[in-house]
Parts: C-alpha cells; structure tokens; sequence
C-alpha cells in the first residue's frame, strides 16, 4: 500500500464522518443555547440545527420581511413578543396594501406551529396571526398596556376562542385585562373552556385578583383543568375574598387538578420583606383546618401546590399532615403565612413560628431536598439552618435565604459553609450587620453530631430528638469530615456556584461581598442583583460607585441582570442637595465596565409618580464601555441619541427597549418611544459587521 507523501493526503475533517454519526452526536444535545453553538462548527451541524429546532424566539423589526428566516422548518413553539417595535401593533408599520403580509410571511415560513407567543396589544392582532396557524394547542397573551376601551366584556377574547377550537393551554400571566373579562366568555364558548387543560391567571397587573364567584365560574367552564394558576384576594375584609367554600369549589370542578397555584396580589410584587415582621398578620385567613384538610383530601394527583395566603392560617401542621399522606405525587410545596408547620416543605415564607428544631425536622422528614428557600422567617438562626445543611450535604444545591432577622449575608454564607463546595444557586440579602459570634464551627458541627452538644435551645426535648436522630446525623458529619481537607475544616472554594442572586438596600456598597466568604467563585456565570429603596431624602453619598467592579474577579461571570425597578426616586426634579435618578444610576452602572460581560439586563430606577423608568445619559454612557456586551437589554425607555452611544461597542448586536411594566407609556410623543428612533437604532446597528466570536484587549 502506498503511504500519502503529502500532509492535505493525510488530513480529515468533520465533512469525513458519515451523517448518521454526525446527527446521532448532534441528537445527544439537548440544550437549544449548546445545539446553538455546536452549529458553528461545520456547514453539516448548521444545517442539522436549523432543520431540527423545535423552539424559535424570533427578533428584528416587522417591517423588515426579506430578514424572516427561511430554515426552521421544524418549529412548533414560535414567540413573537419580541419583535421591534416592541409593544406595538405587530401589522401597524407594514404597507397599507398588504396589513396581512407579516402574517402570511410567517405562517408560510413555521408551517407546524402549534404553541405562540404574541404581543397582542388589540385584539386584532392576534385576530390576524390565529389564522396562520388554526390547530394551535397554546397560546400566550403579552400586554403590558392597558386593556382597549371596549362595551362588551370579554371582546378581547372572542376572536381568540372562535378560531383556537382545539386550544388546550392559555396563559395570560403577562397580559392586562379585566377579571370580569374571563367567566362571562369561557361560559359562552363552553367547548373551548371544556378543551382546556391549562389554564395561568397570575397576572401581576391585576389589582385585587379573581374573587370568589369569578373563579368558581371558570372552574366550573374549565372542567378538565390539570394546571390552574390564578390570583385572587384571600384578605376577608374585601368582597369576594377566598375561603373554604371557594377552595371546596375549586376542587369539587376540577378534580383532574395536578398544579395549583393560589396567590394573593400582595404576593405578586418583587419587593422584598421587612424582616423585622414579626410573621402574623393582624387578621386571620377564613380558611379553616377541616377545610383544608378536605381541600387536600380531594387532590390525589396533586404534583405541586403554592398557596400564598398573607394571611394567618394558624395550627396547620394537622392539615400538612393530611396534604403529606393524601397526596403522595407532590413534588413541589410553597407556603406562605402559614403557622405550626412541622413537615417538610420546598418554599417557606412568613411562618412566624419555624424554629431551628423545624429546620431540623424538614431535614429530617425530605431527605432528599434539593432545593430549600426560607423568606421572612424570624425565629431561625445560623445554628439552625447550619445543622440542616449538615443533614442534608447529599442532596441539597439550591438555597434561597432572604428577609430572616438574624442572617446577613455573613451569618447565611457561614450557615452553608458544609455544603458549600455542592450549592449550584444561592440567593442572600447584602446586609452587613456585624456578626455578633455565637459559634458555630465546623468543630462545635462535628461534636454535635456526635451528639455531645447540638444546642440545647432549640427545644425543650432536644436531647430526645438528638437520640432518635444521633446515627443520621453522625454518619452525615463523618462524611462530610472525610469530604473536607482533612483537618476538619470544609472547603473555602464554592466550586459549583453557577447563579447568584443578591439583594441590597440602595446606597449600600457591594464591595464587601468578597469578603464575606465569596471570594473564590471559579465557576460563578450569572449573577442577579436587585436594588431596593427610596431614594428620595437621602442626601449625597460619600462614595462614588455602587461596586460592581468587585465583581471582576469572577472569571466565568458572563451574564447580568441588574435590577433597579424596585428603586423610587426623581426624574430630574429632586429638591436641592438631593440627588435624581440620573445621579443614582450614575452610582449603580460606574465600574461595569470593569466586567467582561456577554450579556446584560438592565432595570432603570423609576419615578412612579410620573411613571417613569428610563436610562439617563450617565448610564448611556457607562454602558457603552461594556466592551465585551453581545447581548443588552434594556427595560424602560432611552432617548434616540442616549441609544446611539450604545454603538461603542464593537460586537453588541442584540438591543432592545422594554417598557414590561404596567401601566406601559401609551404614546410615541416623545424620543424615547417613537417607533421611527428605534428604526433609526437598529439599522445603525445592523450595519456595523459583528464576528461570531470576540475577544476584547482592555
């Protein structure tokens, strides 16, 4: 046999493996993000990936046609909530010709669609776009301005339930309307309201949420549900508000349910709680023990349950016990203002009265808990939840700990310091509170396991709990001492935090965070950080910068969402030495730059009396020396010439202008939301050329 002399005789490429291998490796990804890079790769993974993507988010500006894709041809879930102009009539900047040429555009290029997205702010949009695609199994409404003025209830549904005949998911989580919107047309179109079988109502718009005969009425249209999520009012001071008879009702109509969320609209909003709240509220829920107790023996199928009450529901432990032993396929529990818990659950949030030894009983009894957030809890503390992440070393890597009176974000992070080499996702409160020292090693942990002296405050009958439970905890301590260094100290690294999510009170810094046991975060990729407060009669800070640049020594941090929506100031009218908006975002965005960051999500700080949110010309200009940005998204709205510095940077490709908050500014008067300025942005932004991949020299 010939040997090749030269090296092209000897080369072969990925064009050289047969394709049935080729799909057969493509076929093992199962993440969109990864299928999406691994195209890259070669001509035959490109064609592979857009011949075989089921699920499509599609951008760009609708009157901008020659731009719709023409290869995803397998798409069955298309979102088109985000197409520029955001917010607007999806058929209001084409042709005056042709109003129906985007739809039949799209309908031609995603033949199999069956689950849509759309921004329907008037009822003829979604009109026009349901006529592509009459086999739709699901549908989401986005709107975020208010409802069109219309005589006759339900008119926003109509052309919705005539021509979805086979619709059996509807969700109107981020869509406005009116409550009384819903019962009178799913009664009328009793064949539509039968075919469903998902049915989601949290829309945080709402204010007062489904009363009582409201959501009877749907149940008892919607039959079939398996998946019901609706807000409503369960304070028995108002009208309509939630009791036994309504839970009762809920099942009795729809005994098929498999999720139910039920959650009162003060739960709703993204503020954090006072954590000095004791836990009770002045008055009690109208829900009864027997009544739950019925409520949840009539859900067999039940797989996850969230009932946000905010109000007292006291000595529940009797019906938690019936919800444990009566539903044996829950997956998922969250409970809010709830009293006497003494089982395991998922989420807990306003219990006034879950101590230490309750932490050690939801231990004890899931085992294999996964995931744990505990919010607005005042009697747990450091010791507590530290003996819990002791039980639970094996299994437990998503933490949430937030708006608990004795956990800053030192005393949360040394809670977790057993575990800390296995959390994947953790959210703490930004509270530099001096840690006053109390113990807690991993020694006194060690001995305590052993059962010498786990702490004798936790209850009355402590040492008997310690004797039923000493082997348990015994084994898990000596596992986690062989797990450490070997001097019985845990591991200082958080090798596996992947997500961390922040909350901080404005004018406070972000710098100490490093310091509070943070510091070596190799794998950290995403961040949250949410900004609360008023700002208005605070006087000027001493310092300069908020302190994101303390976050430059993560070196996989890569994705940002800084929130500031829940920051209330003035535009541009603050009395004299007090600082505006344009000041304070000036203090959150100084040092970002100092980020290599692919993408971010921004929420401008706002003044809700002018309803307001909008990037300043400070931020504007900070935001430009993210050099490293690919992706920016900006939620609130930005004057055309602020937008233009954006151009800086030299491979952003993917901008856009959310107002997502309601009410959303209605008209396009000013710059900030004229239609023609996002137009002009985008085509300046389209003709610059963008590599695939980048690399930065600060």
């Amino acid at each position: 046999m010939a040997v090749p002399t030269t090296a092209s005789a000897t080369t072969t490429t990925m064009n050289d493996i047969p394709d049935v291998i080729l799909s057969n490796i493509f076929a093992s990804i199962s993440d969109t993000r990864t299928q999406n890079s691994f195209s890259l790769v070669n001509r035959k993974f490109l064609t592979l990936e857009r011949a075989t993507r089921t699920s499509l988010t599609l951008r760009g500006n609708t009157r901008d046609l020659y731009m719709v894709p023409t290869c995803f041809i397998s798409v069955t879930d298309l979102d088109l909530s985000l197409l520029s102009p955001w917010g607007h009539s999806l058929l209001a900047f084409l042709a005056p010709s042709d109003p129906l040429l985007l739809a039949h555009r799209l309908g031609v290029e995603f033949p199999l669609v069956r689950s849509l997205t759309v921004y329907a702010r008037s009822p003829s949009t979604f009109q026009i776009m349901l006529l592509q695609w009459p086999r739709l199994s699901r549908v989401k409404l986005v709107r975020w301005h208010q409802r069109p003025s219309s005589p006759h209830l339900g008119a926003n549904f109509v052309s919705l339930f005539e021509h979805c005949k086979g619709l059996t998911c509807l969700d109107l989580s981020n869509f406005y309307y009116w409550t009384e919107d819903l019962p009178s047309i799913l009664q009328v179109y009793s064949d539509f309201s039968k075919s469903l079988t998902c049915l989601d109502l949290l829309t945080v718009s709402l204010t007062d949420g489904f009363k009582a005969h409201e959501i009877q009425a749907i149940t008892a249209a919607c039959a079939n549900l398996t998946k019901f999520l609706v807000a409503c009012m369960f304070d028995p001071s108002y009208l309509g508000f939630i009791g036994d008879e309504t839970l009762l009702a809920i099942v009795a109509n729809c005994p098929k349910l498999s999720v139910l969320h039920l959650v009162d609209t003060s739960s709703l909003g993204n503020t954090r709680n006072d954590p000095e709240d004791e836990g009770c509220t002045g008055e009690d829920a109208r829900i009864s023990i027997t009544g739950l107790v019925d409520f949840f023996l009539r859900l067999p199928l039940l797989e996850e349950l969230v009932l946000c009450v905010c109000k007292n529901v006291r000595d529940s432990a009797v019906a938690l016990e019936a919800l444990n032993s009566r539903c044996p396929r829950l997956k998922m529990l969250r409970l809010e203002h709830f009293h006497g818990i003494c089982m395991a659950s998922l989420s807990i949030k306003n219990s006034a009265d879950l101590t230490d030894m309750g932490l050690i009983e939801i231990a004890r009894g899931c085992c294999r808990l996964a995931k744990f957030e505990v919010e607005g809890c005042k009697k747990i503390t450091m010791r507590g939840m530290r003996t819990m992440a002791c039980l639970l070393h094996k299994t437990l890597v998503e933490v949430k700990i937030s708006a608990c009176k004795n956990f800053d974000a030192v005393a949360s992070l040394r809670a977790l310091e057993p575990i800390r080499h296995r959390i994947e996702r953790l959210h703490i409160d930004c509270i530099w509170d001096t840690l006053q020292e109390e113990g807690g090693t991993q020694e006194d942990d060690y001995a305590a396991s052993h059962g010498f002296n786990l702490d004798e405050t936790l209850s009355e009958n402590a040492e008997l709990e310690h004797s039923r439970c000493s082997k348990r905890i015994k084994y898990s301590a000596e596992m986690l001492y062989m797990q450490s260094n070997g001097d019985g100290f845990w591991s200082k690294s958080w090798d596996k935090l992947r997500y961390l999510s922040l909350w901080i009170g404005v004018g406070e810094l972000l710098t100490p965070l490093p310091m509070a046991s943070l510091d070596d975060c190799p794998n950290l990729e995403e961040i949250k950080i949410r900004i609360e407060g008023d700002c208005r009669g605070r006087h000027r800070l001493s310092q300069r910068a908020f302190g994101s640049s303390c976050l430059a020594q993560y070196p996989r941090l890569s994705k940002m969402q800084l929130d500031c929506s829940d920051t209330i100031g003035f535009a541009l009218t603050a009395p004299s030495g007090q600082m505006d908006l344009s000041l304070w975002e000036r203090f959150f965005l100084n040092g970002i730059g100092n980020l290599s960051l692919n993408e971010l999500d921004y929420w401008p700080p706002q003044d809700k009396d002018v309803n307001q949110r909008s990037l300043f010309l400070p931020g504007a200009g900070l935001l430009a020396e993210c050099l490293t940005l690919r992706k920016l998204f900006i939620h609130g709205t930005a004057h055309e010439h602020f937008m233009m510095f954006l151009l800086r940077i030299p491979n952003l490709r993917d901008v856009q202008l959310r107002e997502d908050y309601y009410p959303a500014p209605e008209n396009g008067m000013s710059t900030e939301m004229r239609v023609g300025s996002c137009s002009r942005f985008e085509d300046a932004l389209n003709r610059r050329h963008i590599l695939d991949y980048v690399n930065v020299t600060r």
